[in-house]
């Protein structure tokens, strides 16, 4: 099992390490619960996602696509663990820079980009990840 926590260390998750999806995102959303110019996810299955201590606090909005997104956080001090949504399923969006170990951030290398137009001029394309303008 793969271990992530918020910067505090009061909430926990785990899951395995199959990985349905390595994503990065450029959308409004995403810079605004990431303090930064895009974030970097993951997609794991829900079946193998537990919260292994402490209980986030949840905020959800209609994104872009019109559909509800939830995010968990700490409601100490703020950092977003994951979030889930209409489009995904029981599946879970891993917040990669929650994860502990850095084995297994090495293997979170983004294979696709979301909303590229949003993408800021000063930051390069992942090479060889897959470019869509939209989700």
């Amino acid at each position: 099992m793969v271990g992530a926590s918020c910067l505090c260390g009061a909430v926990r998750i785990q899951f395995s390490d199959e990985v349905l999806a390595k994503v990065l995102c450029h959308c409004l959303d995403c810079r605004k619960i990431s303090g930064s110019t895009y974030s970097t996810n993951i997609l794991v299955p829900g079946t193998n996602f537990s919260i292994a201590s402490g209980t986030p606090k949840q905020f959800t909005k209609k994104v872009d696509s019109g559909k509800d997104f939830t995010s968990f956080f700490c409601g100490d001090c703020g950092s977003t663990l994951w979030r889930e949504g209409e489009s995904f399923g029981d599946g879970k969006v891993i917040k990669v820079g929650t994860v502990d170990d850095v084995d297994a951030l090495g293997k979170a290398r983004p294979e696709t980009e979301l909303f590229a137009r949003s993408r800021v001029e000063w930051v390069r394309e992942v090479e060889g990840a897959v470019q869509k303008e939209t989700s």
